[in-house]
């Protein structure tokens, strides 16, 4: 299995990029998040791979950041999702943002990404929900277990994740659960 790649960037044809590495070359298929982040061409660049061996072929896939790679290796356990659709995810949206989308159960995001229509988002959102690890809290958007419980209150209140989430965001990192309610109803009401 290859793991990482580490030589230098020959071509770039989005999505795919060629590395060579001691006199062989690499192609390599990267989600576009990767691909606007590589350096120019002759220089040197390392990425982590994925490799995916079917009948017909055996390809490989590229990422700047573990979480990417991570985030693919999930989508690509996903029944009906192949390596394509994986990558057609991680190239409209960050790992962040799909954290967040799958956190938010928010079905809209992945159907703004192309080739995901509204029952694979509704797996998508299904399958995800609690597998993209540290990534998922990260991306939650809360600094503290008060700004999650702020943001608790104001979803049982009745209003959507996305107000909740928007109003949560505005809190200083240290408010206290109360002040924080406080604050976000006051924001909520003047929206």
């Amino acid at each position: 299995m290859i793991g990482r790649i580490s030589g230098t960037l020959v071509e770039k044809n989005p999505p795919q990029v060629l590395i060579e590495c001691v006199g062989v070359g690499y192609e390599l298929d990267v989600p576009m998040s990767t691909f606007y982040n590589l350096p120019a061409l002759g220089e040197r660049v390392v990425l982590l791979t994925q490799m995916v061996v079917r009948e017909d072929a055996q390809l490989l896939y590229g990422f700047l950041s573990g979480a990417e790679r991570s985030a693919f290796r999930e989508l690509v356990k996903i029944s009906g999702i192949g390596p394509r659709t994986a990558l057609s995810v991680l190239s409209g949206l960050s790992v962040n943002d799909l954290a967040q989308a799958v956190s938010l159960q928010e079905t809209g995001r992945l159907t703004s990404v192309p080739g995901i229509g509204k029952k694979t988002a509704e797996r998508l959102l299904l399958e995800l929900r609690g597998k993209l690890g540290a990534d998922l809290a990260n991306a939650s958007g809360f600094a503290s277990d008060a700004a999650s419980d702020v943001h608790k209150a104001l979803t049982a209140l009745g209003y959507s994740d996305k107000e909740a989430s928007l109003a949560v965001r505005k809190l200083a990192s240290d408010v206290s659960v109360t002040d924080g309610i406080k604050q976000s109803l006051k924001s909520l009401a003047r929206s």
